[in-house]
């Protein structure tokens, strides 16, 4: 309170200081050169005497030298940890640094840790600049700033406390902590400063010397010995050149980077406030003792030397007087005690720290025979290692922790093993340990463990992934949740438990990173199985137990001890073949694994499972198999997959495999056969190709089969000899080659020369792994076993009649397939598909023709029947019309039946002659097979795209195509295997034509660039004209060289004036590869082309004129964006939907889909707009030149512009953003769902679809997307008829009562936000959205989903803010409720729906002056009173203003009352919804407001009226006792009333007669103050708050408080910002100001003033951060806005600015609020740390099962329950939490579950009752 009041005094003047005071301040002021002891030891009750001992008195007395300025010290100790304090200034050496912190060895083997936030405040920014933007500057990183060895002067910034006690130093060097003693007038020249480089400017560096108001400057020619350039933050240590400007400026200079070597001066200023450690001091030696000296330096200062920093060679030579050169060690500020040190290591210029011992790491050694010499009692001792090193044993390692200390025991012992615990670099010296627990600790530092190891540790902590385990105090471990146990735990903390012993086995360890995990798998921890801790371990033959850490389709991972890991193989991984081992095997499995192959080198390991189980089985006999290889079998499927299936040999039952490939010989058919089988289904025809000792592999390949039956394979290696000829398939393909397996496993390799008699470059081009390949054998390596082979068709010898072989097996096995599904299935469509066979004909109906024709037909009802372009190509077509077709092909899967309706193939067939030759066409292709026509024979038989096993097809030109033209002979006119067709063998071309073409091919090779050539016309086509030259080559001519460009004619062909045969002339101007066509380049003059290019064009023709060849990127360059060229169409691209188009034989143009068309109607078609070769004009939208690329239109535009139509492709659509467009020219739009049509629909994207054509209208362009809009009104204006739904373009078109429909863009806690326009969204409250009374807005969410159609009316209209208030209330537009009213919700009260009518519900309305009283003043006045005034048991004394709606009540406290003779005359306007005592009704308007003063008025004239009615007229003896009784019984009953303090009073006369009674009453001063803003009297209420402020007590600060609330209300609603912050500021000096910020943060929140209420907040965190409540009322604030995230960081702030003992408090606080207003997981997971690290709290549990009771399932809360009743502590609360259960399981639970809870209490007690007996 003291601090608060001087911050904020309550008035009047101050005090004037008492004489004791004054006396106070003198002597603290004297006693600055006088010791601190007295006030200290005050404060340290437990330290006085150790102060005693170390301090003398102050003197008083003169002596030689004057004052004394501290004292001297009675025995020389060194710095212990205790006497450490926040503030105290070292000097310190860096030891180790990492990428966030600094480790620095202090004074006596102390250490601390430098955080990088610590450094410097500019380094700080910069780090922060950093994580906000990724482009600031680099910055550098700790290692380039310190480095081992390098000494800093640093302070003790915070003392931090560990879970067991032990303190953490965390140091800074700051140089504003540092040199905070310093000030700009002290500064002199020749002083020694340490700073850090602020920034880097042009001659120099700004350097940060932690002094307000000066700057420091380093010159760059001043760092002579820092040859590197600074960065900002590295630390200096300077000297002071000049001081200029009264300490404003200062030039410093760099001194060796170790220390400051300038010795400093009294003259300079130097006291002990602002002494820094690592100045070089001249001292005189005052006295010497035995543990150290006592220095006098800078005239009149004492200091301490121990005997760790005395040189060791010198120490018999120190005197007293001795002058020495001392370097200050450290100054502890509070006892200004200053250790010195005499090292020559800090004295001595030049001379650099070790901060690691010469003779190596020995940190954890333990060493035998040292020998004590010396004892200091109060530190320690010194001890001499064997190799006479010294070495230092802290008092406190002089014994164990429990038992007294007698050090001269210790010291009379002779020898000693002790321990090295650590290496001070700047002490330059061991410390070490004679303790016995430490010496025979097992572990001291991770270095000391090994993998393998059997451990004990201590559970420490359960986290999400694993379990922390403490071996020693530094030493801890973790298992990963996957090694808790053999098996993967769902509930680990049932098996363990904090503080439980348990054994483990080290998995692997990382010294340097301090990284060690364990496992507690049982298996891993009892074997007796050699362990494999390296790849050398795990010698070939060895067993060891392994964990699977990876399942892959090939095998499993299996990982060891310190990284050892190897692979199984699939094969390898059982008996039994496995396919799939993820369904056997688990990660974190243990087995036995038997290494098989193990190279160290490499790092690989290859085990087997398999076999580590045949050693265990002592070799049990396996089941011998009947079956060889070759043999024929047949097997039942027991399982499918999709890689092949698992069977089981017939009739043992013997397992077995057949890989999907080994299904046929040709690759298509085996997916197939895949398809129709089925688990159960019997296979014959099969044969074994491969067996070992526990797999069966089999085929069902016919031409293995065959090889398999004759003997064509060789049963192992020995048999293969070079020239053998062997069938096989591909098992591999690889870059260099092909490997092809044989039976019995045997594998050789086919190189890339030898897969075809063409070069392969790609095997995997024309090859497919399982493809069935006949090689022959051609080099052979005995040694290696392997051996090379060759697929070469000229050098293998096929067997006859294996083409027709095949063929029939083929065909045959898709004939089974089709039977079998047509069986499967019972369909009737199916079984008549099967039943058709290729050349059947069918009677067909045209259905549709396209580029080809669709038909159907009556009796195949449901399949699709197609024809392509070709085969219906001259037949005329019509809707309807009937025609015979001829079966292609037939597709049972898809049930597609391909047909041709061509002349020559319906016609009636003719007989064919077995061995003629025909000339045939393909008409069909379908993968492995082909339908031919065998010439005019009507006849269509089926034949093998491929006529050898091993033929290669390198390009697509060289396989069968449909169309094409081959030379058959008939080798059988009807064959029954081919359901009577013909078989037939084929050839492409005859020999002689394939030798014309080459001579072809070899003359055209003549022509050059620029010659003129004769020819004659061979073929004009629309693009081209071929040219057959005199020479008998073939030459080109593109449309465009046909005739000068400018005379050709749009919309003409250019190539229909040449006729086929005339003779032109022509010039070479370029030429195309044969294979490719591809047009060449012009690259020289001379060079030689395939296919010449040629030209017709006159102006070309003439050979004196010579003319450059012009390139692709030259032709394209050429292009503007806009210009007009003229074009020919080249080519329709269907899949694309792009149209070619050319202007130059090497220049091809692209022209989109939306750049062709204009109108939807031809989107399906675009290519009939436009003819191959005809001329057009276009516009250039983009020229391109990486890649080169040219985009054209043909629409007339190039560019899109506001305001006109355009076509667009629909590519989504999305609720919030409506449907996106692409639009021409690359350009995208959207289109919101307000702009899709002019009357609104109830799901508004239903009618839209991707890649849907549409016309749209450009509104605007707004940050690279276009706006659209699809509404008719838009696109056709004259034709659009009344807009039902109107565009609202701004706020300006909408009025106040309109009613408008619109879509529900989202739901939240806020209200409903409705779309009313692309750009206007309003807003309806909770209140203003349904009749029922919502808790939750969830309720409105699920029921008014996104784009739900609504129709709502504007309650309101902000302009300014551009705000729109709706209401969906069906009072205000007429439609139903938007729930329903199934649901069961409470119905708000009438009243409470007329709220919000009036426009000024909302506190958004900012710009609103004068309003009608609201109830939100109301609730905000009542609320400050409710806590204090005590509850009466009628309903109207609770508060002064009624704040709930309370009609009925009224209603019903009113009804007695009209018994009475004086009656209150009701107001016209009715009964209102808010009332206070004088009838105000809260909502009415200002005009219909009535004076509080009616009741009064009523009732006297009430009065007069008895009383006039009583003259004219004579009353009886009765009626006069009457009215004399009456008027009695109205006396009593007003005076009862005057006296009955719970009536509230009617007019301000009543107010005053109560406040002469009550004046402290803040209760009477907001009735009275409400009872004027009735009447809307601002001002009076006002000044009635003035008055009771004035009026109340200084000593009811509580109901000042009220009142200073209330006025705040009052200014919140009624006043300006202006106001209401000078009565926030007036309230801030009267009353404690932390709940006045709290009540004003609540006014904002309110009012939803989130901006302001967060400022405020953000304001109390500061001036408040040791108060818990504003944490926590921040915290709810930011939940109640969603910022959860906010939250959470406001969560550390809070747990780093309070006391330690508040954060669990405060972290259950936070938990409690996440559940109340954030996420209930979130807070469920803060309760469960906080309860993991104190289980005692059993407040805390019985807070966290409340809070569970309501937001968690059952299964959660007996789970918490059975935490509960486990945990350790007391009987009596254990029992408070059985109880709890009991009750909840009877509430929720069943009998069942009621039952177990006794029982596990019984059990609880009979427990306790044995250990008790125990």
């Amino acid at each position: 309170m003291a601090s608060v009041e001087e911050d904020f005094p309550r008035g009047g003047t101050a005090k004037k200081p008492t004489e004791s005071k004054t006396k106070v301040e003198r002597t603290e002021v004297d006693n600055l050169f006088q010791s601190n002891e007295q006030a200290e030891t005050k404060k340290r009750k437990g330290a006085a005497k150790d102060a005693d001992k170390k301090f003398k008195k102050p003197k008083t007395g003169k002596g030689d030298r004057g004052l004394t300025l501290n004292a001297e010290a009675k025995c020389v100790e060194i710095l212990h940890i205790k006497n450490l304090k926040e503030g105290t200034l070292m000097l310190g050496c860096v030891k180790d640094v990492t990428d966030f912190e600094v480790t620095v060895g202090l004074p006596c083997g102390m250490e601390g840790f430098l955080s990088i936030m610590n450094i410097c405040d500019s380094y700080t920014k910069l780090l922060s600049e950093q994580l906000d933007s990724a482009d600031t500057e680099e910055i550098c990183s700790l290692q380039h700033l310190f480095y081992p060895g390098m000494v800093l002067r640093c302070i003790l910034a915070k003392l931090d406390v560990g879970k067991q006690g032990s303190l953490s130093f965390q140091l800074s060097i700051n140089p504003k902590l540092v040199n905070k003693a310093l000030s700009s007038s002290t500064l002199k020249a020749g002083m020694a400063l340490s700073g850090c480089v602020e920034s880097v400017e042009d001659h120099g560096y700004i350097v940060d010397i932690g002094i307000n108001g000066t700057k420091a400057f380093l010159p760059k020619n001043a760092r002579e010995n820092l040859p590197e350039e600074l960065k900002v933050g590295q630390y200096l240590t300077c000297q002071v050149e000049r001081v200029k400007n009264e300490g404003r400026v200062v030039h410093l200079s760099v001194s060796p980077p170790t220390a400051a070597r300038v010795c400093a001066e009294s003259q300079q200023g130097w006291n002990l406030t602002n002494l820094l450690p690592g100045l070089l001091v001249k001292a005189t030696i005052k006295k010497v003792t035995k543990h150290g000296l006592i220095l006098e330096f800078l005239s009149s200062f004492t200091g301490q030397v121990d005997f760790l920093h005395m040189e060791p060679e010198q120490t018999r030579s120190y005197t007293e007087g001795n002058e020495v050169q001392a370097c200050v060690l450290y100054v502890e500020p509070s006892t200004r005690l200053v250790g010195l040190s005499l090292r020559s290591f800090l004295v001595q210029p030049g001379a650099r720290i070790q901060h690691a011992p010469a003779a190596g790491e020995r940190i954890g050694e333990v060493v035998k025979a040292c020998k004590m010499v010396a004892m200091h009692h109060m530190s320690g001792a010194m001890v001499e290692l064997p190799d006479k090193t010294l070495a230092f044993v802290h008092r406190n390692h002089l014994k164990e922790p429990n038992e007294p200390s007698n050090e001269n025991r210790v010291l009379a012992m002779t020898e000693h093993t002790c321990r090295i615990l650590n290496f001070s670099p700047i002490d330059q010296i061991h410390f070490v340990s004679v303790r016995k627990s430490v010496v025979e600790k097992r572990f001291h530092r991770y270095h000391d463990i090994q993998a393998g190891q059997l451990v004990e540790g201590t559970v420490s902590v359960l986290i999400g992934h694993g379990m922390v385990v403490h071996l020693s105090g530094q030493i801890k471990g973790l298992v990963p949740r996957t090694h808790l146990s053999d098996i993967i735990l769902k509930n680990p903390e049932k098996k363990y438990t904090q503080g439980m012993r348990i054994k483990c086995r080290v998995l692997s360890v990382d010294a340097d990173k301090k990284n060690l995990y364990l496992t507690r798998k049982k298996a891993l921890v009892e074997s007796a199985l050699p362990l494999f801790l390296s790849y050398t371990d795990a010698r070939p033959g060895l067993v060891s137990h392994g964990y699977i850490v990876c399942i892959k389709d090939f095998g499993c991972i299996v990982r060891f001890y310190n990284d050892v890991k190897g692979l199984v193989p699939l094969k390898e991984l059982s008996s039994q073949p496995i396919i799939n081992p993820e369904e056997i095997f688990y990660v974190g499995q243990v087995l036995k694994a038997k290494v098989l192959q193990c190279n160290p080198d490499k790092a690989k390991l290859v085990l087997s499972f398999k076999a580590a189980a045949e050693g265990d089985m002592d070799e049990v006999a396996h089941p011998q198999f009947d079956c060889e290889v070759g043999q024929r079998l047949e097997a039942r499927i027991h399982k499918k997959s999709a890689t092949g299936l698992e069977v089981a040999i017939l009739p043992d039952e013997i397992r077995a495999v057949i890989p999907t490939m080994h299904l046929s010989d040709h690759l298509s058919n085996c997916p197939l056969l895949l398809e129709s089988m089925q688990e159960g289904d019997t296979i014959s025809n099969l044969i074994c190709f491969s067996r070992n000792k526990q797999n069966i592999a089999i085929s069902k390949k016919p031409t293995v089969r065959w090889s398999l039956e004759q003997g064509v394979f060789a049963k192992d290696f020995s048999e293969v000899t070079v020239g053998m000829q062997l069938i096989g398939w591909i098992k591999n393909l690889m870059p260099y080659g092909v490997f092809v397996e044989f039976p019995n496993g045997l594998v050789g390799l086919a190189p890339n020369s030898a897969l075809a008699d063409k070069f392969i470059s790609n095997a995997a081009i024309v090859f497919q792994p399982g493809q069935t390949v006949m090689a022959k054998v051609t080099n052979l390596d005995v040694e290696k076993r392997r051996f090379l082979v060759t697929l070469k068709i000229s050098e293998v010898i096929c067997p006859e009649g294996d083409a027709q072989t095949r063929l029939i097996n083929g065909l045959q096995e898709r004939r089974a397939v089709t039977e079998m599904l047509a069986m499967r299935e019972n369909s009737d469509l199916l079984q008549q598909l099967a039943s058709l066979i290729v050349g059947q004909k069918l009677k067909l109906t045209v259905d549709t023709v396209d580029s080809g024709a669709r038909f159907k037909s009556d009796d195949l009802a449901g399949a699709t029947i197609t024809a392509t372009k070709d085969q219906v190509m001259g037949v005329e077509l019509t809707l309807g019309q009937k025609v015979t077709a001829v079966i292609l092909h037939v597709d049972i899967l898809s049930r597609c039946v391909h047909v041709s309706i061509l002349p020559t193939l319906v016609a009636k067939k003719k007989s064919l002659a077995e061995g003629l030759k025909y000339a045939a066409m393909v008409q069909h292709i379908n993968q492995d097979f082909a339908t031919i026509s065998l010439g005019d024979t009507a006849q269509l038989t089926v034949i093998q795209t491929s006529c050898h096993l091993n033929e290669a097809f390198p390009s697509e030109s060289d396989q069968l195509k449909a169309g094409m033209s081959l030379s058959v002979e008939v080798i059988e006119a009807s064959c029954q295997e081919l359901q009577g067709l013909a078989l037939v063998s084929w050839v492409f071309t005859s020999p002689k034509q394939q030798a014309a073409t080459f001579k072809n091919w070899e003359r055209s090779r003549g022509h050059c660039f620029g010659d003129v050539v004769r020819g004659k016309v061979r073929t004009v086509k629309p693009a081209s004209i071929q040219v057959t030259l005199e020479d008998g080559s073939t030459g080109s001519v593109h449309v465009s060289e046909v005739m000068e460009l400018a005379k050709v004619p749009l919309g003409s062909f250019p190539t229909s004036t040449v006729k086929v045969g005339s003779e032109i002339t022509a010039r070479v101007i370029g030429g195309r590869e044969v294979s490719s066509h591809r047009f060449l380049p012009f690259s020289h003059p001379k060079f030689k082309y395939n296919i010449p290019e040629l030209t017709l064009i006159p102006s070309k023709l003439d050979e004196n004129k010579d003319f450059k060849p012009v390139s692709a990127k030259e032709k394209i360059n050429g292009y503007t964006v806009g210009e007009e060229i003229k074009c020919f169409v080249s080519k329709f691209n269907p899949k694309k939907k792009t149209l070619e188009v050319t202007t130059h034989p090497c220049v091809t143009m692209t022209v989109d889909l939306l750049g062709i068309i204009t109108d939807p109607k031809y989107s399906s078609h675009p290519e009939k707009l436009y003819k191959i070769g005809q001329a057009v004009l276009a516009k250039v939208v983009e020229v391109t030149s990486g890649p080169q690329r040219c985009t054209l239109s043909l629409t007339g535009v190039h560019q899109l512009e506001t305001g006109s139509v355009t076509l667009g492709m629909v590519t989504n659509s999305h609720p919030q953003f409506g449907v996106q467009v692409k639009l021409p020219f690359g350009n995208l739009g959207t289109a919101a769902v307000t702009d899709l049509r002019d009357a609104y629909k109830p799901n508004p994207l239903a009618g839209y679809s991707k890649d849907q054509l549409l016309r749209c209208f450009l509104l605007g362009k707004e940050n690279g997307t276009w706006q659209l809009s699809l509404r008719l009104s838009r696109l056709n204006p004259e034709q659009s008829k009344l807009v039902k739904d109107p565009e609202v373009l701004s706020v300006d078109h909408l009025r106040a009562g309109q009613v408008i429909r619109g879509y529900v863009k989202s739901v939240s806690e806020h209200g409903v936000f409705i779309r009313l326009s692309m750009s206007i969204t309003g807003r309806a409250q909770l209140q203003q959205c349904t009749k029922y009374y919502v808790k939750d807005h969830k309720v409105l969410s699920e029921h008014l989903p996104p784009n739900t159609l609504l129709t709502t009316k504007i309650c309101s209209i902000d302009k300014e803010e551009g705000l729109v208030y709706l209401s969906l209330l069906p009072e205000d537009t007429g439609k139903p409720d938007v729930l329903p009213e199934n649901l069961g919700l409470q119905l708000r009260p009438v009243g409470e729906k007329r709220t919000y009518d009036s426009k000024t519900t909302t506190c958004d309305s900012k710009k609103k002056k004068k309003r009608t009283a609201s109830e939100s003043v109301q609730k905000q006045l009542e609320s400050q009173i409710a806590k204090k005034a005590k509850k009466s048991k009628t309903d109207d004394n609770d508060s002064g203003v009624e704040v709930y709606f309370r009609e009925e009540e009224d209603k019903r406290d009113k009804e007695p009352k009209s018994d009475s003779v004086k009656k209150v005359t009701p107001s016209p306007a009715g009964p209102s919804r808010l009332q206070v005592a004088a009838g105000f009704s809260w909502d009415a308007h200002l005009s219909s407001l009535k004076p509080a003063l009616a009741a009064q008025e009523g009732e006297s004239s009430d009065g007069e009226d008895q009383d006039e009615s009583k003259k004219p007229q004579k009353k009886t003896r009765h009626e006069l006792q009457q009215e004399k009784k009456a008027a009695e019984k109205a006396l009593v009953q007003r005076e009862t009333e005057l006296m009955d303090p719970s009536l509230r009073p009617q007019d301000a006369a009543a107010f005053e007669r109560l406040l002469l009674a009550s004046p402290n009453s803040s209760l009477l001063w907001l009735q009275y103050m409400a009872h004027h803003l009735q009447a809307t009297q601002i001002e009076q209420a006002r000044a009635v708050a003035e008055r009771a402020l004035k009026t109340i007590s200084f000593r009811e600060e509580q109901e000042k408080l009220n009142v200073w609330v209330a006025l705040l209300n009052l200014e919140n609603m009624y006043g300006s910002e202006e106001s209401l912050k000078k009565v926030f500021e007036r309230a801030l000096q009267f009353c404690e100001p932390m709940p006045v910020y709290q009540q004003l943060a609540d006014i904002y929140a309110k009012c939803n003033k989130t901006k302001e209420a967060e400022g405020l907040y953000k304001t109390m965190v500061r001036r408040f951060r040791q108060n818990k409540a504003v944490w926590l009322s921040y915290g709810a604030f930011l939940l109640q806005q969603g910022q959860s995230d906010g939250a959470s960081v406001l969560l550390q702030r809070a747990l780093k600015s309070l006391p330690t003992k508040e954060s669990v408090d405060v972290i259950a606080k936070f938990a409690q609020l996440e559940f109340r207003y954030g996420d209930p997981e979130k807070g469920r997971t803060m309760f469960d740390k906080v309860l993991t690290s104190y289980p005692k709290r059993t407040d805390l549990w019985s807070v966290f099962l409340d809070l569970m009771f309501k937001h968690g399932s059952q299964k959660e809360v007996r789970a918490l329950f059975d935490r509960v009743i486990a945990l350790s502590v007391s009987v009596k609360k254990i029992k408070f939490f059985f109880k709890r259960y009991l009750e909840y399981e009877k509430k929720h639970g069943t009998p069942q579950t009621i039952q177990a809870v006794k029982e596990k209490a019984v059990e609880f007690v009979e427990a306790k009752g044995n250990k008790a007996a125990n």
